[in-house]
């Protein structure tokens, strides 16, 4: 790659945009988990050979813009083919949207090299801008880039100890040292050393059991209706989906049975007490508890729900983090005109709900999430470690046949091995799944067709360091590492 410091800025740019796409195979569905640290150490040195930092900040950009117009394409298909946004709109705001993405490694690179020490800030300032990204403006954390490591690179034994994060700037770090040592031929035995020692304590780590089982596994059955985001609303598929979940649950021998986020497409208050008075009849008939998303209304204010009805006295959990622009309206007065002229959202202005206490159902304690809210891994961790199972409904047909909900369930692959829980996932149109406490697909549901998947749910108790400690530590060792980076450039 010598051609690469005497190639023309547009040229460079063309790579980093290549590159970037190709580091989406370390994403689901592929799990390439070894791309990353190509693609990124190939952009590392590109970093390193660029003249000035704003050259680092195009090169970034053009990087970005690769992972992010590829990695989340879909945004497209949800806007357009069930929003109803014009496709000149819905292609522009997704655009807009990955663009302001890939502003997080544009900026990462521009301060390493103005720090003047790219290959050792670079996997940190990479990683912090991955934090970042999940709360800024609510936050986004798709594709952070420790997610490509999940299920199956050693790397996974520091998630239950430093989290996504943490595993963003190892991930960062074997690629460093990878671009190191294409760049400094003689110390490449040197170059090589962190990154076998990262997989080796990794691969320990990993046999570390840092929660064990307690009690007698229990019998679930995740329901996947496969109703079409195009007909789920309309009041003529009501009463066909009412009825088809009911016929489903009555097939469904297991304690604990799970419906998809929003299954029944009316409010809760409005359905026929004689419908919840049969599913209940079936739940206690097997000596459990049937769990189902719905729309709850309290006090004139809307809420994305999870209710049971069974054995166990009522319960609900309401969603609290929700999707900016798809299920609350950011700045109201300047984007409420999207609403009302260019999109056909149903739910896109909710409250949030307030309480994250697991559920006590089906002789579990189950911590609930809905949706994508299993994307924020210190949020997930409140509801520990008193939740002993976690459980995770969602409705990706939004995003059509896309690899939307694969990346989905990779995230919470990486739930699971942060927290020591098994993850289940009941969908609309998939990935439904039962994942085991090491983020194991046990089993996967096929995409796409109306199922029922029956399995076995283990209990877990106990806590990771990531329980204890959040992104804390993370955030920690980052600030100290920023630190010797600053003063080993001071000393140079």
């Amino acid at each position: 790659m010598q051609w690469v410091q005497y190639a023309p800025l547009w040229q460079r740019a063309i790579l980093a945009i290549i590159l970037g796409a190709l580091t989406v195979s370390g994403f689901a569905p592929y799990y390439l988990f070894w791309t990353p640290w190509v693609s990124l150490a190939i952009l590392l040195v590109l970093w390193q050979q660029a003249s000035t930092a704003g050259q680092v900040f195009k090169l970034g950009l053009a990087f970005g813009i690769g992972l992010y117009c590829v990695g989340i394409y879909w945004i497209y298909i949800s806007l357009h083919d069930f929003g109803g946004m014009p496709w000149w709109f819905a292609g522009f705001c997704t655009f807009c949207l990955c663009a302001f993405m890939a502003l997080f490694p544009a900026l990462a690179g521009y301060l390493s090299k103005r720090l003047g020490n790219v290959l050792w800030a670079a996997p940190i300032l990479w990683a912090l801008s991955d934090w970042v990204r999940s709360w800024i403006f609510t936050g986004f954390p798709w594709l952070t880039l420790g997610y490509s490591q999940a299920p199956s690179s050693p790397l996974v034994g520091f998630l239950p100890v430093i989290g996504v994060y943490g595993v963003s700037a190892l991930t960062a770090v074997i690629a460093a040292s990878l671009a190191y040592a294409w760049l400094n031929t003689a110390n490449r035995l040197r170059a090589f050393a962190l990154p076998v020692g990262l997989l080796a304590v990794g691969s320990v780590l990993a046999v570390i059991p840092w929660s064990r089982p307690v009690g007698p596994p229990v019998s679930v059955a995740l329901l996947q209706g496969n109703i079409s985001q195009n007909i789920k609303w309309s009041p003529e598929q009501a009463e066909r989906t009412l009825r088809q979940y009911l016929d489903m649950v009555h097939m469904a021998e297991a304690q604990l049975i799970v419906l998809p986020e929003t299954a029944l497409p009316m409010l809760a208050e409005q359905i026929d007490p004689s419908y919840l008075a049969a599913l209940k009849q079936h739940a206690v008939s097997q000596q459990g508890d049937i769990l189902l998303g719905v729309v709850e209304a309290k006090n004139n204010s809307y809420y994305n729900s999870a209710i049971s009805v069974g054995k166990s006295p009522a319960q609900a959990y309401s969603k609290s983090h929700l999707v900016p622009f798809g299920e609350y309206i950011p700045l109201k007065s300047i984007f409420g005109w999207i609403y009302q002229d260019l999109l056909h959202m149903p739910l896109s202005d909710l409250s949030r709900g307030t309480s994250r206490k697991p559920l006590h159902i089906a002789g579990q304690k189950i911590g609930v999430n809905i949706c994508y809210e299993d994307v924020f891994g210190e949020e997930i961790a409140q509801q520990l470690p008193e939740a002993e199972l976690l459980v995770n409904i969602s409705n990706d047909a939004w995003y059509g046949q896309s690899f939307a909900a694969e990346q989905h369930m990779q995230f919470s692959q990486v739930r699971a091995i942060e927290t020591g829980r098994m993850v289940l996932r009941s969908t609309n149109t998939g990935a439904t799944a039962i994942i085991g406490h090491d983020g194991q697909v046990r089993q996967h549901a096929p995409h796409d067709e109306g199922l029922i998947l029956v399995g076995k749910a283990q209990s877990y108790q106990g806590s990771t360091p990531y329980v204890w400690w959040g992104n804390y530590l993370f955030i920690v060792l980052s600030g100290i590492g920023l630190i010797a980076a600053v003063r080993y450039k001071a000393k140079a």
